[in-house]
């Protein structure tokens, strides 16, 4: 695989290694992992970046080099690495904040044999009794000739300019975010439009839906209580419950007081779906797909799916009726449109600024407050 950030590993090889910087690219599989993963770098903040793999991968190695190993020693007789001081040395890295034990006990490895079914080396190894950690040195090490080489110094370097990449990425979209209020309405909202494009990144795609059904709810108001002549009155309030992708099993949205969840999703695949219905006990659940298929086609694909899968009636028309609403990219752009003539275009854009540095970890001390009162241009 050949992309732009291609020659930016080529660069640190040649660097390192000279006339045998092609050779180790060719021949190093962690080095053929790295270039996969970092072909987002220049394809900007919407594209999704790749940390957590790439974080454990880095640690480790990371931890190897502090060690002396990369240059003497017996790696093999080391006791391995502290899994608390792995972690905390991921979240001190930038995008890191809030980065899982996944990566380093085994998304990182079941990636890497996907990718590279045949080598025999398992990248991170690890003992469950003593929860010390190793990465696997027969990875870090490659034979050409009559030379050894270690590659370890240029992981390292390779993932600090990757993540630097990103960081500049992302700050230009902050930037440019923050400055769209200098922005005419048409071009706003051609702007907002733009994030929930089919091809835009999965937390992009989340912090803006987000953002504007938080807004589109925020006005429609419904009547309730517990005694017939005492109802009070209340706004729909939506609830953004945690990270983007984060992976953790929860449910993206909740609506207050009517109690309704939302799922974000980029995909039509039956298994994702039931399986939200069912961490919920078959609890209705609202999904907001990435799609631009019509409503009535993206249930068909998944009812269709449902009945291949499952051979009783009853069983796929009991899921099928726990799907409480499908909002597709276009219902989602409707919504949008009703947000903004009830006059909410600035507070959907500052909400996707603040939800977005929360989520990058971009700015702890943001406050919405400050903008809550900028006016668009005319």
């Amino acid at each position: 695989m050949q992309h732009e950030f291609t020659r930016e590993i080529k660069k640190i090889l040649k660097k390192g290694f000279g006339k045998a910087a092609e050779q180790v690219f060719d021949k190093s599989q962690i080095v053929q992992y790295l270039n996969i993963k970092t072909k987002s770098a220049s394809k900007g903040s919407k594209s999704r970046g790749s940390f957590a793999n790439l974080y454990a991968i880095y640690v480790l190695v990371e931890d190897y080099i502090s060690k002396g190993f990369h240059r003497k020693g017996k790696y093999s007789e080391y006791e391995g690495a502290i899994f608390s001081n792995l972690l905390k040395r991921q979240r001190q890295l930038p995008f890191g904040q809030k980065l899982q034990n996944h990566a380093l006990n085994h998304r990182m490895n079941e990636e890497f044999k996907k990718y590279f079914p045949t080598c025999e080396y398992i990248p991170i190894l690890r003992s469950p009794e003593t929860n010390r950690y190793w990465f696997n040195e027969n990875l870090l090490r490659i034979k050409i000739k009559k030379d050894n080489f270690s590659i370890a110094e240029a992981i390292i370097k390779i993932v600090d300019i990757y993540v630097e990449a990103k960081k500049m990425g992302f700050e230009k979209f902050i930037r440019f975010c923050e400055d769209a209020h200098k922005l005419n309405e048409e071009e706003l909202i051609d702007f907002i439009g733009s994030l929930v494009e089919p091809a835009a990144d999965a937390r992009i795609f989340e912090i803006v839906s987000y953002s504007i059904l938080k807004y589109y709810y925020r006005d429609q108001q419904i009547y309730w209580g517990f005694e017939i002549d005492k109802l009070q009155e209340d706004n729909l309030k939506l609830f953004k419950t945690g990270r983007t992708n984060a992976n953790d099993g929860g449910i993206d949205f909740v609506m207050k007081p009517l109690g309704r969840f939302f799922q974000v999703t980029e995909t039509v695949d039956v298994n994702k779906y039931f399986l939200d219905i069912d961490k919920i006990e078959k609890y209705p659940i609202t999904f907001v797909v990435k799609s631009s298929d019509a409503v009535s086609e993206l249930k068909s694909k998944i009812r269709g799916q449902a009945k291949r899968q499952y051979s009783i009636k009853a069983i796929v028309s009991r899921y099928m009726k726990c799907i409480e609403e499908i909002i597709n990219i276009s219902s989602l752009l409707d919504k949008f449109k009703e947000a903004v003539d009830q006059n909410h275009l600035a507070g959907i854009l500052h909400e996707i600024i603040k939800q977005s540095k929360v989520e990058f970890s971009y700015d702890d001390d943001y406050d919405i407050s400050e903008y809550e009162d900028i006016e668009l241009s005319e």
